[in-house]
């Protein structure tokens, strides 16, 4: 439906992380074996940019060069994942090697490589296997970055998901949107539980 929708004009974008860049991956190469298993459970990690990366367009384009560097060099993004695919695995799938673009590929515990960041070569499509999120609202485990530069990585992630939204002529009223905002549901403080998130919205 989403290709559907921008092949019709429409701009939908999507934004995947963690889970969705997997469901994502599974969806676009038509497997659900193209996964492979990481340690990389709850660390911080840097972001391997891939050799002639063209990020024009990307979320990254809003990282100012000095960013840009420090996130390939620290540990700037938390990983939290069992699965993901490497590099070799992914351009060998060609639905998936023709769909996505690697931008960016990050290192396991064990030192074994996975893409971490891929972008449709023709749709307003971006998935993450890292947190963008994480760094500036949630304190409850240290590995968490939470240093200058990792919190504007998460405030360019958030810039980006919100400009390619704009885009989109989708809209619905404002009766529906009043109905629907979180601000409906009351949040309640997890944090002390060492839950891993400060707060939760618990629905019973």
């Amino acid at each position: 439906k989403v290709l559907e929708k921008n092949d019709a004009g429409e701009h939908f974008p999507v934004y995947a992380m963690c889970l969705g860049f997997e469901i994502l991956s599974m969806i676009i190469s038509q497997s659900r074996d193209i996964l492979e298993r990481f340690n990389s459970v709850y660390y911080a990690s840097s972001l391997q940019f891939i050799e002639n990366a063209n990020i024009e367009g990307t979320v990254f384009q809003r990282f100012s060069p000095e960013l840009l560097k420090k996130i390939s060099t620290d540990c700037l993004v938390l990983q939290n994942h069992q699965f993901g695919i490497s590099p070799d695995n992914f351009l060998a799938n060609p639905s998936l090697s023709s769909f996505f673009d690697i931008l960016t590929t990050s290192a396991d515990k064990d030192g074994k490589t996975y893409v971490s960041t891929i972008r449709s070569k023709r749709y307003p499509v971006t998935a993450f296997q890292w947190h963008p999120e994480k760094n500036a609202f949630e304190w409850g485990s240290s590995e968490i970055p939470h240093s200058e530069d990792a919190i504007q990585v998460t405030q360019h992630a958030a810039n980006y998901l919100v400009s390619e939204a704009r885009k989109s002529l989708n809209r619905p009223s404002s009766e529906k949107v009043l109905s629907n905002l979180i601000y409906n549901y009351k949040l309640t403080y997890s944090g002390y539980k060492g839950s891993g998130n400060d707060e939760a919205y618990i629905f019973t």
